[in-house]
């Protein structure tokens, strides 16, 4: 999951960042709204996290215009306003939740994860195909009944094949959702980690799920 981080107290941000970090999303952080802009255009965020009140464009601009270009990536607004014009100003323009400053990290992850399942039309935690099942919340993947023990950036990359199940992903949308601006490898990376989840969900297993499309990318189906 790839989450952007736009908020302007850089001490803010970086706490925020580290949580989210360390609760294995993939994170882009800035601070103006321009900026913010920037990102959301060019990049393939499951939500993002953006403050009302930045420099050279506010969060409420932010909205607008992705909206008004169908972006519908889900969007928490933080805002150290706690005036109910404020927070309905925010929902108008097509935010999706809000947030009132100061808060506790807790609470801004749990609403993020919320967020995601919405917008992904689902408020199940638990996503399965054939005898896999996978709790995106405790982060456990079994075959049956045996478990299997991912990295954080192995779990999410099936965690993103699992949500679009039956879908082609090619090593590019892969890479652009799983890694960060900051990553300057290449797509060979991912067929690394394929071979890895592979190895691990696949070997020994029946039915195969990780297959390869020649010239395309990557499904996960039966």
């Amino acid at each position: 999951m790839r989450i952007l981080v736009a908020e302007d107290e850089k001490n803010l941000n970086s706490i925020i960042v580290k949580s989210l970090k360390a609760n294995n999303y993939t994170v882009d952080a800035c601070y103006d709204g321009e900026e913010a802009l920037d990102y959301a255009e060019f990049a393939e965020y499951d939500a993002i996290v953006l403050d009302i009140m930045m420099p050279k464009m506010d969060g409420i601009e932010v909205v607008k215009r992705l909206r008004s270009k169908n972006n519908k990536v889900p969007v928490l607004f933080l805002t150290a306003k706690d005036s109910i014009e404020d927070r309905v100003t925010g929902l108008d323009v097509g935010a999706d939740d809000y947030l009132v400053k100061p808060f506790a990290l807790d609470e801004l992850l749990a609403r993020i994860r919320v967020m995601i399942r919405r917008s992904a039309d689902s408020t199940d935690l638990t996503l399965k195909i054939a005898d896999m099942v996978v709790d995106t919340q405790k982060m456990t993947v079994f075959r049956g009944d045996t478990e299997i023990i991912l990295t954080g950036k192995e779990f999410a990359i099936l965690e993103y094949m699992l949500r679009n199940k039956g879908i082609v992903l090619t090593r590019e949308k892969i890479e652009q959702h799983i890694w960060n601006y900051d990553y300057e490898g290449g797509t060979n990376v991912v067929n690394v980690y394929i071979r890895y989840l592979r190895k691990k969900i696949d070997d020994g297993f029946e039915p195969k799920l990780i297959h390869t499309i020649r010239g395309a990318g990557y499904v996960l189906k039966e």
